[in-house]
């Protein structure tokens, strides 16, 4: 079996049960996040038995024991989970409240006098942390390493790091510690919520006992346990690809430009729609096929320039920094950089091969250059294709059989 939760309910031990208080109790299967939950030797379905603990009155105090012996007169073969709540009593067989497709996650429950958790962060600032680099995450199977999360601890930061291939989100926190870990994306999921209903959050690293130089990372709460085996692999040099330096930065409201983004998205004639952004005086958004266009006010330093980037890469971008960011960019081609307070999202660019514009030629020079538009035919090159084509002609000709009715003149393909 595979836990990756414990669940510390501060209690009293009876025997091999235990007693405590079903708020607490309720509280912490409500943040846990596997499908089943061990109690002594009993595995039964964490939501049932929440729901069931929910329903209980008459009293705050909850007594869970195995019990073999009678119920109600009537003497009971198998084990089963007596649960006392004033004057309520019920007998929980093995295994209730499990589906046959419930996923094998198991949360074990731990009772103990006292739970004390040295904290380290903040339950809220971890919780945020996560919802900026979860998203970011690859969704392809053959991207293994790309579905992970990296986290590393050193010179007094914690760095929460993800990448899908065309964008790279980095949270950085203050930590006292050291350690790397590279955690599945499928095993965080739902954690940033359960996260930010904790008090106190203490995060570490373990080294795992199955390998040499494997790594865990496990974050305590007052209530629960967390805990991850690290994923073997490297993580690429994101470092390399964070823009040093910019030619133009926008200072600009994200709710502002998710608002405009959303009106062009509405007339955009394609999915997969695509979003020209021009850098001057102000942030002007606008369709690639001229459908729409929207400015947003902006603080703007620097030169002039433009940038094309996919529309949802672009609004999920705004949405995950949220309230004022710093939109710097090098040129057209080069990675774009969205920086908030601790946080570095970087997005790459749509390589502009065949820009249609209605402005001078200089102007599509300027905002893209030669290099990243499709080449225009020479006239050696149309000499060269002319020539080819001829000789091909003649080929054909010579190489044909003799016919009494009259051939076809051969198709040149250019």
């Amino acid at each position: 079996m595979f836990k990756i939760e414990q669940l510390n309910i501060v209690g009293k031990r009876s025997g091999n049960g235990f007693v405590a208080h079903r708020a607490t109790l309720v509280n912490a299967l409500s943040q846990a996040l596997s499908e089943r939950v061990m109690l002594s030797d009993f595995t039964i379905g964490r939501k049932g038995f929440l729901g069931y603990l929910k329903a209980l009155s008459g009293s705050n105090i909850v007594k869970i024991v195995p019990d073999s012996g009678n119920a109600s007169g009537v003497r009971v073969a198998d084990k089963r989970l007596k649960v006392v709540c004033g004057s309520h009593t019920s007998y929980l067989e093995d295994s209730a409240w499990i589906g046959e497709k419930a996923p094998m996650t198991i949360c074990e429950v731990r009772v103990s006098p006292i739970r004390v958790v040295k904290p380290n962060l903040g339950g809220l600032e971890l919780s945020e942390a996560l919802n900026r680099v979860l998203p970011f995450t690859a969704k392809e199977d053959n991207k293994p390493i790309l579905q992970c999360v990296l986290f590393s601890a050193k010179e007094g930061k914690l760095t929460l790091a993800s990448a899908d291939g065309y964008r790279l989100a980095v949270v950085k926190l203050d930590y006292d510690g050291e350690g790397e870990a590279l955690i599945s994306r499928d095993e965080l999921r739902g954690i940033a919520t359960a996260i930010r209903k904790a008090y106190r959050v203490a995060l570490s690293f373990e080294k795992r006992g199955d390998t040499l130089d494997g790594m865990s990372l496990v974050v305590d709460t007052e209530l629960i346990r967390y805990k991850w085996f690290g994923v073997d692999g490297h993580f690429p040099e994101y470092e390399k690809l964070i823009p040093a330096t910019a030619n133009t930065t926008a200072h600009l409201d994200t709710v502002e430009a998710v608002r405009a983004l959303a009106s062009l998205k509405a007339v955009a004639n394609e999915k997969d729609y695509a979003i020209d952004i021009h850098l001057n005086g102000g942030v002007v958004l606008s369709n690639t096929d001229d459908a729409g266009q929207a400015t947003i006010p902006a603080d703007i330093e620097g030169d002039e320039n433009r940038v094309r980037l996919k529309g949802d890469n672009l609004s999920e971008a705004l949405r995950a920094c949220g309230g004022m960011v710093d939109f710097s960019l090098t040129d057209g081609k080069s990675p774009v950089l969205f920086t908030t307070e601790g946080y570095q999202l970087v997005v790459m660019p749509l390589f502009v091969n065949d820009v249609q514009s209605k402005a001078p030629d200089e102007t599509i020079d300027k905002a893209f250059p030669a290099a990243e538009r499709e080449a225009e035919p020479t006239e050696t090159a149309e000499t060269e294709k002319a020539e080819a084509v001829a000789e091909a002609e003649k080929v054909i000709k010579t190489s044909k059989p003799k016919r009494k009715h009259k051939a076809k003149e051969p198709v040149a393909v250019a």
